[in-house]
């Protein structure tokens, strides 16, 4: 299930998978981890694929509350270029995790790892369902996540980093849309990903149809003994394209991260951390920074400031899809201690949005 099978009106259209991976080049790969106690994983993005790591692409970053974990940032603002895959997982592994990518960089690509090593790793905290303290992803598991990534269809909801993820408290976890932008004779692809862990039931919104007053009773993140506020969690957006941007005008698509996210009811909390990269595949062989550069000069070709706003409208659609695919993907889960995280209840949901009127269209 995937949000366009419900009888609701979203905006734009869509790539072949509608998926970050409709990105030529961008591979997603997980590895999902749920045994004993454990309710994890780790999820890697390649922007251009395992063969050509190392080689930069433009990128930006914004954070919309700071309550979480985007290592490597500090580097992409100083030099606008990402270089290396993105890896997502939870809160206490990011460490465990940035080691992998270092040990897999060095078996796979010596020469990059001979210079100096900046991985982007970054967290939701799933410590609802999951023993988030306990030693179960290792630096391994990043290893295997990067050797998975593939192109094509991407799997939803209880995979990967997403694994042990709530959105709205429902199950939500990992989430995936794309849109189509022309631009003169071309046509360039805005892809999106979603770690999605945020959100309070009572604002749950669906294509502009506010449904989450209407599924308050079974809310188990309300009831159960546990410390965390509702809305405490965290979300990841990486967004993706194949259109030549600069690393400022990459910043700018993240600013319109929060924009998607806020169509589908959030206000933000305290307790989430929101941060979001975007990255262009565009303009391969420049940016790059290594101990050694043969070029005296380096040109991008990039888009007009005055002829973005195309770009920016198609990651707000696609962020907004991305998280209702997570939780339309999401099965229930149950975790440590019992934990139960209900799947988001499509028939239910169905009903609410065919009273509202939602098949005629929306927005």
């Amino acid at each position: 299930m995937r949000a366009r099978d419900l009888p609701l009106t979203l905006d734009g259209r869509h790539g072949r998978h509608n998926a970050i991976t409709d990105v030529p080049g961008v591979e997603v790969g997980y590895v999902t981890l749920t045994e004993a106690d454990a309710r994890t994983g780790v999820t890697a993005i390649l922007p251009r694929g395992r063969r050509k790591v190392g080689l930069p692409c433009a990128a930006g970053t914004h954070s919309l509350n700071g309550n979480g974990e985007m290592t490597g940032v500090t580097w992409i603002e100083e030099s606008g270029a990402l270089s290396l895959p993105v890896m997502i997982t939870n809160t206490h592994a990011v460490g465990t995790v940035h080691r992998g990518v270092i040990d897999w960089v060095a078996a796979r690509h010596p020469g990059l790892a001979a210079q100096w090593l900046l991985p982007v790793v970054a967290e939701t905290w799933d410590g609802y369902l999951n023993d988030i303290n306990g030693p179960h992803v290792r630096p391994e598991h990043a290893a295997q996540a990067i050797e998975a990534a593939a192109t094509g269809p991407v799997a939803e909801g209880n995979v990967g980093g997403g694994t042990g993820m709530n959105c709205y408290s429902f199950k939500g976890g990992s989430g995936t849309a794309s849109r189509l932008v022309g631009h003169g004779p071309d046509t360039y692809t805005v892809g999106v990903f979603a770690q999605a862990n945020f959100g309070s039931r009572h604002e749950l919104t669906v294509a502009g149809h506010r449904v989450g007053p209407s599924l308050l009773d079974d809310d188990p993140m309300a009831t159960t003994d546990w410390f965390a506020p509702s809305g405490a969690g965290s979300v990841i957006v990486v967004v993706a394209t194949d259109a030549p941007l600069l690393p400022g005008q990459c910043k700018a698509l993240a600013r319109r991260v929060p924009l998607g996210l806020g169509r589908t009811g959030t206000t933000g909390s305290h307790f989430s951390g929101d941060i979001f990269l975007a990255f262009s595949t565009a303009n391969e062989g420049a940016l790059t920074s290594g101990f050694t550069v043969d070029d005296d000069y380096q040109s991008l070709r990039f888009v007009p400031w005055g002829r973005m706003d195309p770009f920016y409208t198609a990651v707000v659609q696609a962020v907004e899809e991305a998280v209702l695919n997570a939780l339309t993907g999401a099965e229930e889960m149950i975790g440590r201690n019992g934990h139960r995280s209900p799947a988001l209840p499509i028939g239910r949901l169905i009903e609410l949005l065919a009273q509202d009127g939602a098949g005629a269209g929306s927005r």
